[in-house]
Order: C-alpha cells, then structure tokens, then sequence
C-alpha cells in the first residue's frame, strides 16, 4: 500500500502520531512511585513547559519568570483539567463568567454551573463573542473567567488577549482552554493575562488520547483551595505530587510515555517553526476548499479570526442534513477520516484537523479527497482550483 492509499486522520482529535510515540507505550511496564516513571514524568513536564511558556514566533519564554508557575499533568482528559480549574478556585457562592460560542465554551459553562454561580456571555455557535457584553458581564464581585481559545466545534480563534484585560482590570482569575491550540499556534500567557492554561494530548500535543496538562501561572497558585474541590482534581495535591514528578493517583504509564516523546518531537521541532507551519497548513485549507467553492462556517468579526489548526466548512445544498452521509462516505472510502458537525451543527458543516506532524502531501490529499466526494455526491465543486490554490501555501 503507498503513501496514497494508506489511512489518514484528519479529525480534530485524536490526531495521527508518529511511531516513535507509538512504540514508547510498548516498553516494559514499570511501577508509577519508580524512579524511571519519575524521569518519564519529568521529560513531560519539561517538554509540556516548554510548550506553554514559549510558544511564540520569536522563540522567546512568554511568561516573565519561567520558574513562579508549575506545570501538571492529569490521568483524564480535558475536561478533567476544565473541572480542576473551575473547583480550585471558585466556590458555590462564587461567580464564573463564562464565554460561549461553540460546543466547548458551552462546556465550561454547564462545569461551572454545577459547581458556582454561572454567569454565561453566550453567541450563535461560530460567530464572534461581543467584547462590549464581556466588559459588561466581568466585574469586581467575579472570582473567574473561562474562555476557549479555539472554539473546535466551528473553527474560530477567540480574541483571549482582550478578554484577560477585562479580566486583570477586576483582578479576575482568567482559566484558558487552549486544547485545540496550545501546540500548534500562539499562546503568550503573560502579554495576555492567562492564568490557567489547559491542553489536551490528543490534540497539537499529537500524542495518544488519556492525558491532559495544565499550566497554573503564580496568581492562579495563591487563589487554589484544594480542598473545595472533588477528591481527584485537588490542585495543592497535584502541585505537591508535580515537585517530586509524580501524580496523587496510579498513572497511566504508557501513556506518560508516549506524552514524553511527543512534547520532545515539538520541542526539536521549535515552537516558532511548528507555528508558522500549522498557519500555512490551515491557509492551504481555507483557501482551497474556498477555491473549488465551498464557503467557511465561522462568522469572523473583529478580533475573532479562523483557527490554525481546524477548519470549518459549511455543507452545500447537495449534502445538506440527512444527505450529509454521501459526503462523508465518499471521504471514507477514500480512506481518510473528518468529522461533521457538532450537537444542532450535524449535517450542517465538516471540520478538518492539520494538528500534529501533517505533512504538506496529506494536506493537499484532504483537499483533493473532500473536492472528489463532494464532485461525486453532485455538488459542483472545481477540484483542481481548490488544489493550486492550496499548494500556493504548501
């Protein structure tokens, strides 16, 4: 089988890895209090920190003092990280303003709202949060701000910098999921007021799914209250367990592993080069499935700008809601795998992924592929202008 027939992953998560990563999770097994899981954690959270705290065109540290924050690492997901952060430092009688406009925001909210008082600042999925109703809804008696930064279920890059200026105006905690993006794009936690980062491995990371990290900045670090959260997100344990590169709990050891090795390959890789990389690898989809004519999903506005690293289309007429299978089965029998829409956007939209170690050959693949399902489908759709036009990046 060749380059051409093998399969290819372009879902916005899990993403590909390499078989470097893979072949890490198949090493002999070993205890989670051993000194050799102590050395797996350790190159995590190394690599994990670098990947917070630099991630800048220029290569220099985002945060003024690489050494005040502290980097963790979570048997679960990100929603795991999303709850710590939300328990940790807000109580049932504390506000959590929460920014909606997509499936993800949408999930900080309903975590918030379990655990504080919420208050949401909510827009039609895909379309620009309102910085004016922001400021509105963030004042002195707030205790946290949740935000994602890319919004996965529609494609859209929120504007955080403004909104941790809201949020350092009121001495606002201000809690960033930055699963989709931390990895593959910018992310300057000082310059933009982030308190706490979360990330996810089976995203920009490209490592397998299972982990999640979270970079908990100095003013987060004073404000946690451990013992307000649920048994397993208490972030004084976890902080504690992190200075002897360990967790409270038994780790998922392979898995450690292959986070280990993937946050390596990005660090040999540099940040500003994977940066600019995931930018043209995201240019070369917007503008080429613009080109054979199709339209983008978001609704880009102001300081709002399409992601770098998952990519929204709108579904024309000819496979529209219940006839959104033809589409996607033609991609599947191509061998590759994107995903449709997410909650009311099923049958309305498809999403691409080019997070983690996509080379430019399987970009233009999506490109092609998705053209030709379409064209067989019926829709009308110019294949080989959407391909120049995506090679003028690649």
């Amino acid at each position: 089988m060749d380059d051409e027939e093998e399969f290819l992953l372009l879902n916005p998560g899990p993403v590909p890895v390499t078989s470097d990563v893979l072949e890490s999770m198949a090493e002999p097994m070993v205890s989670h209090r051993s000194t050799e899981f102590e050395t797996v954690y350790e190159r995590a959270q190394d690599g994990l920190e670098y990947v917070f705290t630099e991630s800048s065109l220029s290569g220099a540290s985002t945060v003024d003092d690489p050494d005040a924050g502290e980097t963790l690492v979570f048997n679960g997901t990100a929603t795991m990280a999303m709850e710590a952060a939300v328990t940790n430092l807000a109580g049932p009688a504390d506000e959590v303003v929460s920014l909606v406009n997509g499936k993800f925001g949408r999930r900080f909210a309903r975590i918030a709202e379990r655990h504080a008082e919420s208050t949401r600042v909510e827009t039609d999925w895909g379309e620009s949060i309102p910085m004016d109703a922001v400021a509105d809804a963030v004042t002195d008696d707030t205790e946290v701000v949740t935000m994602v930064m890319n919004e996965t279920s529609t494609g859209l890059l929120n504007p955080v910098s403004g909104v941790g200026r809201i949020a350092r105006d009121h001495d606002v905690t201000f809690v960033v999921d930055g699963v989709t993006s931390i990895g593959g794009d910018a992310f300057h936690v000082d310059d933009w007021g982030v308190d706490v980062a979360i990330t996810d491995a089976q995203k920009a990371l490209a490592a397998p799914p299972g982990t999640s990290a979270m970079y908990v900045g100095p003013r987060a670090i004073d404000r946690i209250d451990g013992e307000s959260a649920p048994f397993y997100e208490d972030l004084d344990w976890h902080i504690r367990k992190a200075d002897q590169h360990q967790t409270p709990f038994t780790s998922a050891v392979p898995l450690f592993r292959s986070l280990a090795v993937a946050v390596e390959q990005i660090e040999s890789e540099g940040m500003p080069a994977r940066i600019r990389r995931h930018r043209r690898q995201a240019a070369a989809f917007r503008d080429g499935f613009q080109a054979m004519g199709l339209d983008l999903f978001p609704d880009c506005r102001g300081a709002t700008v399409y992601s770098n690293t998952v990519t929204a289309v709108s579904l024309p007429d000819e496979v529209y809601g219940d006839d959104a299978d033809d589409l996607f089965d033609g991609v599947d029998e191509r061998n590759v795998s994107i995903s449709g829409g997410q909650a009311h956007l099923g049958g309305q939209i498809f999403r691409v992924s080019n997070m983690g170690q996509l080379t430019s050959p399987q970009v233009e693949r999506g490109v092609r592929v998705v053209g030709e399902a379409m064209a067989d489908a019926g829709v009308d759709v110019d294949v080989e202008a959407g391909l120049a036009a995506a090679r003028e990046y690649l």
